[in-house]
């Protein structure tokens, strides 16, 4: 089947008890088991069904599967948040005196949990400029854990050779894992370039509409020690889960994934298009623009599409500011791919406790504006975003 199809048909192994079409939200906590027997062997694993919902809940777990139809992967984990997710994923392979390669071109979060987080627990971050391949060779080594990437960066939009990363980890048995928030998987296939583990911020493309907080490890199986940690050590010891609520409506934006991705997609790209011509703006980055220098890559890896997300950059922050003021449709909130436009200024919120020195190591700028770009008429958003420089 197609994507749309397998996204809304795929079905759960167990029918519900009214024939429901769409899953219920199991909203509770203990499952009942007609004998000791059963139980055993549904706490000890040699039996499939829910025991306790901080490990399995039915809603999450038909959510999961649909993940996993999608992408093709073995094992697919949902959990309560993106950095849940890249947490949990990057214990799954961490161990004091292990190093991850990565690199500063990180979400501030995410930076913040291998510089400092981690680092504290003794795993050494090795911040490395993933698009120089000899620098990552040089950085991969015995005691390398995992290379970790986002493949589209947060806010710089840089884009990494991911089939050369991957091939320089596997010579040495290094695990790829990479977060794919900024390009949904329905788009990429990740496993054929070589990534292990795919990270991936449910909040954003999947919810759609901002309703829930929510993660996924979409794990390939190439490295079975992986899935074997997160489900029977970090997912039981952590208790980060997904609740039902969240999966519920995760799975509700899944079946429209699709069709809503398609439009941010062509929406980003008009709406980048049209702001190379507005006075005032002296950037757009947008991976989508022919001139982009990450275009040809991004297309190579990625697809025709470049995802909805761009910045633009503006004479001075003083400039940013008085632009986010000036906006009467566009929202100015913090978030990525929900169903409305939104603009923010990183350096000055999500990057805004990181001291200048590192904001410029990280390459995150006070000229720059990011644009999540919705569901919205293009021409409205652009309509709004010229009469901000009126």
């Amino acid at each position: 089947m197609k994507k749309q199809t397998t996204a809304i048909h795929t079905r759960y192994d167990r029918a519900d008890a009214y024939g429901a079409l769409a899953v219920p939200i199991y909203n509770n906590v203990s499952f009942e088991f007609s004998d000791a027997q059963e139980m055993s062997d549904v706490f000890c694993n040699r039996l499939k069904a829910p025991d306790y919902a901080r490990i399995a809940n039915p809603t999450v777990t038909n959510f999961e599967q649909r993940v996993r139809a999608l992408t093709g992967a073995s094992h697919v984990t949902a959990f309560c948040s993106g950095m849940a997710a890249i947490s949990n994923a990057l214990l799954s392979v961490a161990e004091q005196g292990k190093n991850i390669v990565t690199s500063r071109h990180l979400f501030g979060n995410t930076l913040a949990l291998v510089s400092g987080t981690l680092l504290r627990l003794g795993v050494k971050p090795r911040l490395r400029d993933l698009t120089d391949l000899e620098a990552v060779a040089k950085a991969v080594d015995e005691q390398t854990a995992c290379v970790f990437l986002e493949i589209v960066t947060n806010p710089q939009l840089e884009v990494a050779d991911l089939q050369a990363v991957a091939a320089i980890a596997h010579e040495k048995g290094v695990p790829v894992i990479a977060d794919s928030t900024v390009i949904p998987f329905t788009e990429t296939q990740l496993k054929n370039l070589g990534v292990d583990v795919e990270v991936v911020s449910s909040t954003k493309y999947l919810s759609g509409g901002g309703t829930s907080l929510g993660g996924l490890v979409i794990d390939y199986g190439t490295f079975p020690a992986i899935n074997q940690r997160l489900k029977y050590d970090l997912l039981i010891n952590l208790g980060a889960y997904m609740s039902p609520q969240t999966a519920y409506m995760q799975t509700l934006g899944l079946e429209t994934l699709d069709v809503r991705y398609q439009r941010q997609a062509s929406n980003a790209l008009t709406l980048a298009k049209a702001l190379q011509k507005v006075k005032g703006i002296e950037r757009v980055n947008y991976n989508g623009l022919e001139d982009n220098p990450f275009h040809e890559l991004a297309q190579r890896q990625f697809g025709p599409t470049a995802g909805a997300m761009l910045t633009i950059d503006l004479a001075s922050k003083e400039a940013c500011f008085q632009f986010l003021n000036r906006l009467q449709l566009i929202h100015r909130a913090t978030n990525l791919f929900d169903s409305r436009t939104l603009a923010i200024h990183p350096a000055s919120t999500i990057f805004g406790l990181f001291p200048e020195r590192q904001l410029e190591q990280m390459d995150v700028r006070q000229t720059t504006i990011r644009l999540s770009v919705g569901l919205e008429a293009p021409e409205d958003l652009f309509e709004d975003i010229r009469q901000s420089f009126s």
